[in-house]
């Protein structure tokens, strides 16, 4: 009973540690249309005449933008998929009389570590006991009612993931391949074969002698409906007015930052006398001084010099304890410094070669040999170093077994804490150019010193480089009169061009896009564009979120659901015409080319040789990706050369000189338990796919966001 007192003490605390712990459940299987919060009747989504409650919805996304740091509407996103996902799952549950009980909910909650590590759920042998966690929660029922109805959502998600499971070891275990598939299977991923050709790239042919008619556009489009399947989507236009400060504005920061680097005379309005106010050289009371004219607040931390500006570094490294520098432009701030202290070789650099054995922590399960093999391959090694010092970093790439072998074993700069004690002892103790030899829990390390540099602790008074309240107010003044004259004169494109005002065109915008080219995070613009009351031709002025200025934007066209238009795809579609056509005109032109041979050399073509090519990556050398011409030259016969065959990238003649059977498996079920193992990891997913394309899905998120 103490346990469990203790337990009730902390009981929101835990349900928030559980909650997080177990954030992905929280999200999944909540979404049944049943949540207790009365929401307005208009619903988020209908998913096959099951509604989706947007109460509930908003209340999803506010903790994922929360939790995550997203925009909404990446939040809203998110969230709609987890809906989606989870609603048309429950369904299908339904339909099979899939269900989950406490086995089910025990099973998951005890495979959680952030759980079962939970001492308070832990027993007197310090094993996680489930009795202890279900009392902890009937006793919550009782104690804290807000607490348990968090948990009863939780346990609804927990259930619902449960389901999942019940409903992938039921498909899993209905999946099969036979020996024959496997064995096809097999081979198409491993037979390759050895070819000759030569390709015509299209441009052969000129463009004078292939017309495309918009009707042959059009009826392409209609023939390949699928493919040219459009959302709705709108086309703007817009000039933006960016609230960039000016010379006089970024003088006046400057400006502003000097006069703080001296004591100066101050009048006070409220003593009515003047003041003698301390300057950031001589104040003694760096926090407080920072705090009140800096942006950025004062950070005690010893930083290397790669962590500062690198056309200052040098200069801020070289001051004096006490003196300032600046001021000076840091990215998006004015700033003077002071350097406030200094640790002299404090940030250390070094290149190592890590021969690890089995057993050390973090070895590679490839790593079989002993740890006294390892000693003597790292002695051997050792010496290899210290006779060429200058070949270090090819010693690493060759014999490291550590992740930094790729980039000759150098680390980098680090400070004391960032490695292995033994390590840092290493490099401290030693001087730059020193090679010896450490071992750590990891293994075996030669270790080159490489540079030593200081550290400092800078204290920084920055100021941002923004406009000023006139520049601001001019921008403003800029951007309303282009919308008033724009809308008055119905002429966007004129009045932008009379002022020499960039006009920027975005087409083909979804209901639930929110960056644009060239404005970020602009969902404001997006949801006018979709609202019904906009007419094409509208005009408006937006303040932009995020960073200031305006954009003025008008709505061009507004694209209906269905097929593209020849507008919004004509240039592609008129490529592929012009392709197939002219095809067409090499295939006639020279049908009558019997040999590889006398096809290049009469074109002036190049004769390619390619080897070991397989059907899973058909990529030929010197051409490129031409899955459709590897797929029909598998299925010649040896040593016959090919009609003429139109790939992705022109059209080619092949002669096959060599089909590579891959050695045949003596055991083709364990290929086929082995692929289907792999395939499962995704097989969730391709389920919720394939059902997700027959779902009924009505989608009112932008009516919302």
């Amino acid at each position: 009973m103490a346990v469990l007192g203790k337990i009730r003490q902390r009981s929101i605390f835990l349900i928030l540690v559980i909650g997080m712990a177990l954030f992905a459940f929280v999200i999944s299987g909540v979404f049944d249309g049943n949540s207790a919060n009365a929401g307005p009747t208009d619903p988020i989504a209908v998913v096959n005449d099951e509604e989706i409650d947007v109460m509930f919805f908003r209340q999803m996304v506010e903790q994922t933008e929360r939790a995550y740091n997203y925009s909404t509407l990446q939040s809203v996103n998110l969230v709609w998929n987890q809906a989606l996902r989870n609603t048309i799952f429950d369904q299908e549950f339904e339909k099979l009389g899939i269900d989950a009980g406490k086995d089910q909910l025990e099973q998951i909650i005890s495979s959680d570590d952030a759980v079962v590590n939970n001492p308070n759920f832990q027993n007197e042998a310090g094993f996680f006991d489930f009795g202890i966690f279900t009392e902890y929660i009937a006793q919550m029922r009782l104690q804290e009612p807000a607490a348990y109805e968090n948990w009863k959502a939780q346990e609804r998600s927990i259930i619902g993931v449960a389901k999942q499971r019940i409903y992938l070891d039921l498909i899993k275990a209905s999946g099969a391949m036979t020996e024959a598939e496997a064995k096809a299977l097999y081979h198409f991923e491993n037979d390759n074969i050895n070819i000759e050709y030569v390709q015509i790239p299209f441009d052969i042919i000129p463009d004078s002698l292939v017309s495309v008619t918009d009707a042959e556009i059009k009826q392409y489009i209609k023939n390949h409906e699928k493919q040219y399947e459009r959302a709705a989507s709108r086309n703007l236009q817009f000039v933006s007015f960016d609230e960039n400060p000016t010379e006089d504005d970024l003088a006046s920061i400057r400006l502003r930052l000097d006069g703080l680097k001296d004591k100066r005379i101050a009048y006070n309005d409220v003593s009515k006398l003047t003041d003698t106010l301390e300057g950031f050289k001589t104040t003694k009371n760096i926090i407080d001084f920072v705090d009140r004219y800096s942006e950025i607040p004062f950070d005690s931390v010893y930083r290397p010099r790669g962590q500062f500006n690198n056309e200052y570094a040098d200069i801020l490294f070289g001051l004096e304890v006490g003196e300032v520098f600046g001021p000076y432009r840091d990215g998006q701030f004015f700033k003077i410094s002071r350097l406030l202290d200094r640790k002299e070789n404090a940030s250390l650099r070094a290149s190592h070669i890590l021969i690890a054995y089995e057993g050390a922590t973090r070895a590679a399960a490839t790593v079989t040999r002993t740890k006294e093999e390892a000693r003597a391959e790292a002695n051997r090694v050792l010496r290899l170093a210290r006779r060429g010092k200058d070949n270090f970093a090819e010693l690493a790439r060759a014999y490291s077994d550590g992740p930094t072998k790729t980039r000759g074993g150098d680390l980098g700069f680090f400070q004391e804490g960032q490695m292995a004690e033994e390590f840092y002892n290493f490099v401290n103790t030693n001087r730059v150019g020193r090679i010896g030899l450490v071992e750590t829990e990891f293994g075996f390390h030669i270790i080159n010193v490489t540079d030593k540099d200081d550290l400092a602790m800078i204290a920084d008074v920055a100021n941002e480089a923004i406009a000023s309240d006139q520049t601001a107010n001019e921008v403003f003044r800029s951007a309303t009169k282009f919308e008033m004259e724009s809308n008055d004169s119905k002429d966007f494109l004129g009045v932008a061009q009379k002022n020499n005002y960039e006009v920027r065109p975005v087409k083909q915008v979804t209901a639930l896009e929110e960056n644009l080219p060239g404005l970020y995070n602009q969902r404001q613009i997006v949801r006018w564009a979709f609202e019904d009351d906009t007419k094409v031709g509208d005009i408006r002025r937006f303040a932009l979120s995020g960073g200031g200025g305006y954009a003025v934007v008008q709505l061009t066209a507004a694209n209906k659901k269905g097929l593209a238009t020849l507008d919004e795809v004509g240039p592609q579609v008129r490529k592929q015409i012009i392709q197939d056509k002219k095809a067409a005109l090499i295939k006639k032109q020279f049908q009558g080319v019997d040999t590889l041979e006398a096809l290049a050399e009469n074109q002036d073509l190049t004769l390619e040789t390619a080897s070991a090519i397989n059907q899973k990556n058909p990529t030929l050398v010197g051409a490129g990706n031409e899955p459709y011409v590897v797929g029909a030259t598998f299925a010649m016969e040896e040593g016959s050369v090919s009609e003429l065959i139109q790939g992705d990238l022109g059209v080619y003649k092949i002669k096959l000189l060599k089909k590579n059977t891959a050695e045949p498996l003596e055991d083709y079920q364990q290929y086929a338990k082995e692929y289907l193992r792999d395939a499962s990891f995704a097989l969730l997913d391709n389920i919720f796919l394939a059902l997700e394309s027959f779902a009924d899905i009505d989608d009112n998120r932008s009516l919302y966001y």
